[in-house]
Parts: structure tokens; C-alpha cells; sequence
């Protein structure tokens, strides 16, 4: 007998909704940002630097650059490019907005790419098609943490002599071919927000092994001034040159010292990450209506989301009552994302449309995120599972 779905009056699978993300915040990263609250330097001070070279160490590149924000640090990255007006940058449709939006702010065109069936992640072939003489970049997003088939990327970039981006903000902590997402790119781009892996309230980081572009992204988040304020009192001066039309991009101090301390527990979270992702690949194996994203050989998953396809034609609703019926038992799912050429910004200025990227679009009817945080107890991945399988049993055809 089907048990009554939450949604009808049943009783819910959890009476506390579980979230889909979450930071995990503890005693030595208060006591890490309290330290820098009494002491004499809030913003460019020292732990940004310190920050900068541990992040840069982490992932394996010379250069690291700390910013505001995930989409600063895009929009620094396209700024260090020259991107500007008549450029085209080919940008994967199934991301956050600010992907393609960084494109636009620097006078650019996004040219958006469709996604693999299996993984959703940007399509080699498909970039290859869509490069045309104004095309100067690509940025490549490691959806829900799975790094992008770089090896590709990197034939047809080469071929067309064109840099690429890696929207990382997904994917810290995996790797593609043994190397460390972070260094895969000529520029690889960070979110330091609080759903993601580690967290500094908001942030940014841009990582590079490319000194003259790190140098131009620096000046960039500082109003595109040579040196900032720790810098001339360092030099006992007051005079200072904008060299180029820059964004108060900046990050503090204490954002930096809540980056360190989180930075160190980072490996015990992608453990932990990867194991609840082989308790959902068991879980969810046998049930045929319900199918995860595919991992590629040769990466490792960081799993920023869990992302499942409900297979429509064996359910009798659509995703977003599956989506509902989900939220009413207390597993707060979500969906990432509308394809970005879909949001009316685009179709109004850029006249994108419906049949531009067929095989994201017809994702995006199917896919559901759930909940994936290093904090979550077995029993909570056990509610997810029993909720997911009592959703698609009362709705099976």
C-alpha cells in the first residue's frame, strides 16, 4: 500500500526541513574572525595576502586573487581578458546567471552553449560549432561540482587560439586527469558564498599561473588603483594612480581569516561530500524513474549538488509537483538551473529562445537538487532517500 504523500494530508518524512545546502561554521573560525576584528587592519591587510597564497597552494597555481564575490571574480576574469564590445564569449546555458552576465558587463555577447545528456556539463562539439572570428574566450562550468572535459576544451581553444575560464564555483576540491580543479583553466573562477564549500559570508577568488593577468584583476577590484592603503602606509606615502577604470571589488580581512580557517577543514568535507554521494548512488540505482547526473572516468567529484532526473514518462505529474510534494516532506530541494538563455534578460536582449540549447532545456524539466552539506548525519541522507522513493512511488504510473 502507497504510504499518503505529505502533499495530500500524509504524514511528512521529516517535521524540520533539511536544506539542500548549508554552512558549517564552528568555534575556531569565530575565534579566527574575532582575532582579526580586534587587531589593526578589517580590510586590505595581511590575512588577504595569507588567504591569496593558501588558496593558491591549494589548488595548485602561482597566483590566487581575492575578491567580493563569485561574480566579481568572473567579472574580473573577463576584465584581465579585454573582453569588450563586438567580443563573443561562448558560456555553457546551464548555470547561475553571472556566468553569461559577466560577459555583458564588460560590453560582450554570450554565446551560449548546450550542454552533454548525461552530465550536463558544457559540450566540446557544441562550442566548436558556435566559434566564429569575434569569439575571444570559453567559459566552461563544472556543474554541480564535476569538472568539464578539459582535455577537449583545451583542443578546440588552442585550435581557435582562445583563453578559457572555469567557473569552478561548484567544484573546489575535485580534479579532472589528476589535476586540481583550480588549475585547469587560464582562469578559473571561485563563489565563496555560504551554500558552497567553504564559506566567507560572500566571496571570490580567481586562480591563475599567469602573473601579468593576476597583477590586472588586483587593480581591477581596487577602483583600478596601483596600490592600496596597506601598501602606501607601508611605504610611508599618500599618492596613488587609477590606471584603469576598476570596481571596489575588495574583500576583508575577517572574510580572509574565516577563508583560512575553513580552507583547512576542506578535505574531511569532499570526503564526507563523496560519501553521501555513494549512499544516494546506491539508494537510488534500482529505481528506474529516478536517474543521477553521470561521473566521467578520470575526475573526482566534489559534489557541490546531487542532482537527480525524474523520468517523466513513467510518472503521471510534472517536476515541479514533484518538487512540491518533496518540499512538503520536509527535504528542502531546489533546482539548478533555468538555462540562463531562457531568462527573459536574454530573450529580450539578445533574442535567445526556446530550441537554442535542446538538450538543457529539456533538462531543466526533469532535474531536481537535493540536499548535499558535509554536515548532514546519515539519518538525514536516510530521510532524503525514503522521501525521494515514497514521491516517485505515489506518483509512479
Amino acid at each position: 500500500m502507497k504510504a499518503k504523500l505529505a502533499i495530500a494530508g500524509g504524514k511528512p518524512v521529516r517535521v524540520d526541513t533539511l536544506p539542500y545546502g548549508k554552512q558549517w561554521i564552528d568555534a575556531d573560525d569565530v575565534a579566527a574572525v574575532t582575532n582579526v576584528l580586534q587587531s589593526d587592519w578589517l580590510t586590505t591587510g595581511p590575512l588577504v595576502t595569507q588567504f591569496e597564497e593558501s588558496f593558491a597552494a591549494f589548488v595548485g597555481t602561482s597566483e590566487a586573487v581575492a575578491v567580493s564575490n563569485g561574480t566579481a571574480a568572473l567579472h574580473a576574469a573577463m576584465h584581465a581578458l579585454n573582453v569588450g564590445s563586438g567580443d563573443e564569449v561562448i558560456v555553457s546555458t546551464m548555470t547561475f546567471a553571472a556566468s553569461a552576465n559577466c560577459i555583458v558587463f564588460q560590453g560582450g555577447t554570450p554565446v551560449f552553449a548546450d550542454v552533454q545528456p548525461d552530465t550536463l556539463l558544457i559540450d566540446p562539439e557544441d562550442v566548436a560549432s558556435k566559434i566564429t572570428p569575434r569569439t575571444r574566450a570559453i567559459v566552461a562550468v563544472d556543474y554541480a561540482g564535476q569538472p568539464c572535459d578539459y582535455s577537449r576544451l583545451r583542443e578546440v581553444a588552442d585550435r581557435y587560439d582562445l583563453m578559457i575560464v572555469d567557473d569552478a564555483c561548484h567544484a573546489i576540491g575535485g580534479s579532472f586527469e589528476g589535476l586540481t580543479v583550480g588549475s585547469l583553466a587560464d582562469l578559473n573562477t571561485f563563489s565563496l558564498h555560504p551554500v558552497k564549500h567553504i564559506t566567507t559570508g560572500e566571496g571570490g577568488v580567481i586562480t591563475t599561473d599567469d602573473a601579468e593577468l593576476a597583477q590586472r584583476m588586483r587593480v581591477f577590484r581596487n577602483h583600478g588603483i596601483t596600490s592600496d592603503h596597506r601598501q602606501r602606509a607601508e611605504q610611508g606615502s599618500w599618492f596613488y594612480e587609477m590606471v584603469d577604470l576598476g570596481y571596489n571589488y575588495r574583500i576583508t580581512d575577517f572574510q580572509c581569516a574565516l577563508g583560512l580557517s575553513q580552507l583547512k577543514k576542506l578535505p574531511q568535507w569532499i570526503v564526507r561530500r563523496q560519501e553521501i554521494a555513494k549512499m544516494y548512488d546506491k539508494a537510488f540505482c534500482g529505481i528506474p524513474s529516478v536517474s543521477p547526473l553521470a561521473v566521467r572516468p578520470r575526475v573526482s567529484h566534489a559534489y557541490h549538488l546531487y542532482v537527480l532526473r525524474f523520468d517523466q514518462e513513467q510518472l503521471r505529474v510534472d517536476r515541479n509537483t514533484i518538487f512540491q510534494a518533496l518540499r512538503a516532506e520536509g527535504i528542502g530541494v531546489n533546482v539548478h538551473y533555468i538555462p540562463v538563455h531562457l531568462h527573459p534578460y536574454y530573450r529580450n536582449h539578445f533574442n535567445t529562445s526556446i530550441g537554442l540549447c535542446p538538450t538543457a532545456e529539456s533538462a531543466y524539466e526533469e532535474i531536481i537538487s537535493i540536499p548535499m552539506f558535509p554536515r548532514m548525519t546519515d539519518q538525514d541522507v536516510f530521510d532524503v532517500i525514503e522521501a525521494v522513493r515514497k514521491v516517485v512511488e505515489g506518483y509512479s504510473a
